[in-house]
């Protein structure tokens, strides 16, 4: 995987990340396994939006990252559900909160598995959304930044071996590389939620992170379904502030996408196969109308031709196990 010369000060950074990106074939190494994983909850509690998936306390965590490391899965991203949640959402950037305690629990026990820390406040916020909120209701993008950055840092220092800014928030790619620098950890990747829309596949996954906005929606920060070409210039600004690898959510509905920034950079390029996406497969096979394994195979296969190195799916483990 080649990287442009200004990149190349952080090679040693990435080299993990490109093991999870080859050339054609879908293959346990090209996953990552979201994880939702919760603050002094039950070690497994099933998640009724998504059969197969459970809430996990840190020991949870631990099992289930270990499940999964041994299918050859190569990298976990966590999710973080608080104790308590307040307006500014401190328990993102809390060096004793969820996501850090999870973090140094799965790597003590785990070294050589790759852990993506999530980085957003929509966890962690009382009323849902990705950021401070103005007292007009709209989102404080610069305010926004600052605790993102804090909170970079925080799961970098737990130990995380890269961090997945989810916001969408201007500037926050730029914001991040340059506070993790400054704390030395320059070699700490950011792996950027470059294209997110602003999707109805999202339900799922909202019940799951008990995300959902108390008041409007989040098409003010995420993208209009119908603009691609807004999507490439994200992603390129990304680029230019310093992401290492570039992502677009969700896969399915937004293959085009993928091919579009796949075309437009040389920087490895993940995609996010999401809850609802995931919810359907599991809903039409549960009720006998398709085929499991080969409509998993199929989709996935599908997002990989598209142009993505990296597949973040909750399908990990049983396409892990059916490759096998």
């Amino acid at each position: 995987m080649a990287f442009p010369a200004t990149r190349m000060r952080r090679m040693r950074a990435t080299a993990p990340l490109r093991g999870l990106a080859r050339e054609t074939e879908l293959a346990a190494s090209h996953l990552v396994y979201p994880m939702f994983v919760v603050a002094g909850g039950e070690k497994r509690a099933p998640i009724a939006s998504m059969p197969g998936i459970d809430h996990l306390s840190i020991d949870g965590a631990v099992e289930e990252a270990g499940i999964a490391h041994s299918l050859g899965i190569p990298a976990v991203l966590l999710f973080g559900l608080p104790a308590a949640k307040d307006e500014l959402g401190t328990g993102a950037y809390d060096d004793e909160g969820v996501i850090q305690l999870a973090t140094r629990a799965i790597k003590a026990a785990h070294p050589g598995l790759l852990v993506i820390a999530d980085l957003c406040l929509c966890e962690y916020t009382s009323h849902g959304h990705c950021g401070v909120l103005r007292s007009d209701g709209v989102v404080d993008n610069d305010q926004t930044l600052e605790l993102l950055a804090r909170t970079a840092v925080s799961q970098a220092e737990a130990g995380a071996d890269a961090v997945a800014p989810s916001d969408m928030m201007d500037g926050r790619v730029g914001a991040l590389r340059a506070a993790l620098d400054e704390h030395g950890l320059s070699e700490t990747p950011i792996i950027a939620y470059s294209a997110k829309f602003a999707s109805a596949f999202y339900g799922p996954f909202r019940e799951a992170a008990d995300s959902a906005p108390a008041e409007g929606d989040r098409r003010g920060y995420q993208m209009d379904p119908a603009n691609a070409r807004e999507a490439v210039r994200e992603a390129r600004l990304d680029e230019d502030e310093g992401a290492d690898v570039l992502m677009v959510k969700p896969a399915l509905p937004y293959l085009d996408v993928i091919r579009r920034i796949r075309e437009s950079t040389e920087l490895p390029v993940a995609a996010y196969n999401v809850s609802g996406e995931y919810a359907m497969i599991k809903a039409a096979a549960a009720q006998g109308l398709i085929d499991e394994r080969a409509a998993v195979l199929e989709a996935l296969t599908g997002i990989r031709r598209a142009g993505a190195d990296i597949v973040i799916t909750y399908h990990a483990k049983d396409v892990a196990t059916w490759l096998q």
